[in-house]
């Protein structure tokens, strides 16, 4: 679409995630679904696999159309939780036997932690899987959340619910390789300063997913000019 002014916003990412989404997720022993996970991003390929059977997760990415253009709902994890404490986060979690599927899943760990009610999310699609180095297999569940939901966070396990503006995810200019040493190896990753906060790991693993597939040619997403952060 080359004359972005002249289209809807909504309509446009409507029409982009109905063209660059999976509308199924792909099951876990998928030998198409080649999952992700900052093991591809090693330069030199010496990256360990996180060998299965993998956790099932997923993740719900959701994007809200606001009068002054998209954002994207992220957390801050809350400092007292065992892993991952004060890292941003997309809302999700285990994928539970009882849990239809990693919609459902998302969905229902979204209304735990931030307290977003289901109704409130139209599910648009999945991305590819993202394996993390702790071998969780998880499944990210876009979610197009309506203007007037509202964010209650659960005190135990988030910290704070922010937004982002969407044309700020959708820069490739603003995901940084970085590498950190763990389990006596190079970890490599993705990282995208914000402000005061870091996006980072496998956050940012999805999120620059998100951008592969619906703004492959690296503009900024429709309805909104790409601020700096704040």
């Amino acid at each position: 679409m080359n004359d972005r002014g002249a289209s809807d916003p909504l309509a446009e990412f409507l029409a982009r995630a109905a063209a660059g989404l999976s509308p199924t997720p792909p099951g876990p022993d998928d030998p198409t679904s080649n999952p992700r996970g900052d093991h591809s991003l090693d330069p030199d390929g010496s990256a360990v696999i996180p060998p299965p059977p993998h956790r099932r997760a997923a993740v719900l990415v959701p994007v809200v159309f606001r009068e002054g253009g998209p954002t994207l709902v992220l957390t801050l994890r809350a400092a007292g939780l065992r892993q991952h404490s004060g890292q941003v986060a997309l809302p999700g979690g285990k994928i539970d036997p009882d849990d239809p599927g990693p919609a459902a899943a998302a969905l229902r760990e979204a209304h735990e932690e931030i307290g977003l009610e289901p109704d409130a999310v139209r599910v648009l699609g999945y991305l590819d899987p993202y394996l993390s180095g702790t071998a969780f297999l998880v499944t990210p569940v876009i979610g197009l959340v309506a203007p007037g939901a509202a964010f209650r966070p659960n005190p135990e396990e988030v910290a704070e619910v922010f937004e982002v503006p969407l044309p700020v995810l959708m820069d490739p200019e603003r995901y940084v390789l970085r590498s950190r040493e763990w389990q006596g190896r190079n970890r490599w990753f993705y990282a995208m300063p914000f402000g005061e906060r870091l996006i980072w790991g496998v956050t940012a693993g999805i999120l620059n997913n998100l951008r592969e597939r619906l703004y492959p040619e690296g503009g900024p997403a429709p309805g909104d000019s790409r601020p700096a952060p704040r």
